[in-house]
């Protein structure tokens, strides 16, 4: 099964940033500790001071939607959604196998 990329933008009420960036200092080491997990970081927008983008790797598809399905998503993402000024868009990317 191959290596999941996982990228998610969003974006939040402007005076909400603050709030998420505790959230996500509180449950990164957790995220990054969740088994299946490779790799987690957070990036801000270049030109939406409001708009942040999560990047993670996860061993397979199945250790993805394991996080997605636990408590720690559950809750995480039940204080970070009242944050959005918009709807978040999700990405799972695979490499492509070339022979």
């Amino acid at each position: 099964m191959s290596e999941i990329t996982r990228i998610v933008r969003l974006s939040f009420i402007p005076e909400k940033v603050g709030d998420f960036i505790a959230i996500f200092d509180t449950s990164k080491s957790l995220i990054r500790n969740f088994k299946g997990c490779k790799y987690l970081a957070l990036k801000q927008d270049l030109h939406h001071s409001n708009v942040y983008y999560t990047f993670s790797i996860w061993e397979n598809h199945e250790a993805l939607e394991h996080y997605r399905q636990s408590e720690l998503f559950n809750n995480t993402w039940a204080k970070t959604k009242i944050l959005f000024d918009a709807k978040p868009s999700a990405f799972s990317l695979v490499n492509p196998k070339f022979e």
